[in-house]
């Protein structure tokens, strides 16, 4: 079963590393938006790419056929994931009154699948793990059709939104690097063990660049608004971890599938998200919420880890 593991997350190095790459970007911006001639915005969609393909080698097709087993809970979490997220996204970004840009950087981050620290944050709080698993994978291969549309219904009147240009940036971001990393699971399983042990280093090396990549690029516009956005994102992210365990709940789901529920819908893939804003959005100032979601997101997560392990449940 697979694992995808983030480092010290538990010690929040990873949040620290984020914190520091967003001060220096802040204080510094010419030292991450520019490297000479060389615009550094290019450098985020590739990336992204790379941690989504190290999310692939991950992965196997039993965690997707998984679902055969699990269907209710799968479904409850899918459905709560595309039915929380993205309208309490858009509550946000219309009650706070965010440019439009950032309003609808928002509702993207709201609109996207599962994290892919979420597997991790379940392991630590005694979850489900192969639920969690399941649901990311699941709910990954859903964007493609549900993030385009979610966009197109809430954020689309803040913004200009294709559907279909959405669509394709999602196959070819995700999707295909995914699906690659999959084949090379096949592949190499066993036969490489530093690949599995090196890409999550590599994979938050990426993220952390990323984030300040666009901190650098909107700088100003993050001073202007920049605690109104943190605290936004603070209630999205909360909301999705309490709605999701007690919509859990009450759709019959046992105490630990309901745990690992509100995980999965409260952790979005914010790397995703960014990657969106840049291409094919093409503002950084839509990358903005989810600039702050992913640290954000992780540190909350680790928290709500520790809690629930203090209190064990019953795993049958």
């Amino acid at each position: 079963m697979a694992k995808w593991r983030l480092p010290n997350l538990h010690g929040f190095g990873f949040t620290l590393s984020v914190i520091i790459a967003v001060v220096l970007a802040m204080i510094w911006p010419h030292l991450f938006s520019s490297w000479g001639s060389f615009q550094t915005q290019a450098l985020i969609v590739p990336l992204i790419q790379l941690i989504m393909f190290g999310m692939g080698t991950t992965l196997s097709v039993g965690d997707f056929a998984r679902v055969l087993k699990m269907p209710w809970p799968v479904f409850v979490g899918i459905v709560l994931q595309f039915g929380v997220m993205p309208f309490v996204g858009w509550a946000l970004a219309t009650t706070f009154g965010f440019p439009p840009l950032i309003a609808a950087g928002v509702v993207l981050v709201g609109s996207c699948p599962g994290g892919v620290a979420s597997n991790v944050i379940t392991f630590l709080a005694g979850g489900n793990v192969a639920l969690s698993v399941t649901m990311t994978a699941c709910s990954t291969l859903l964007s493609p059709l549900m993030t385009p549309l979610m966009m197109k219904l809430l954020a689309g009147q803040f913004v200009p939104v294709s559907f279909w240009q959405l669509m394709l940036s999602i196959v070819n971001m995700i999707v295909v690097p995914i699906a690659l990393g999959l084949v090379a699971n096949r592949l190499l399983h066993g036969r490489a063990p530093w690949i599995k042990k090196s890409l999550p280093f590599v994979s938050m090396a990426g993220i952390v660049i990323i984030l300040a990549i666009i901190t650098s690029l909107s700088r100003d516009k993050l001073a202007t608004v920049g605690l109104a956005l943190i605290a936004a994102v603070a209630i999205h992210n909360a909301v999705g971890y309490t709605l999701g365990y007690w919509g859990a709940r009450l759709m019959g789901l046992r105490e630990r599938e309901a745990r690992t529920v509100a995980i999965e819908v409260g952790l979005q893939n914010a790397g995703m998200a960014t990657g969106l804003a840049i291409s094919p959005l093409g503002s950084p100032e839509a990358g903005l919420a989810p600039a702050i979601f992913g640290p954000w997101m992780n540190a909350s997560g680790s928290v709500l880890a520790s809690y629930w392990r203090r209190r064990p449940t019953d795993k049958a």
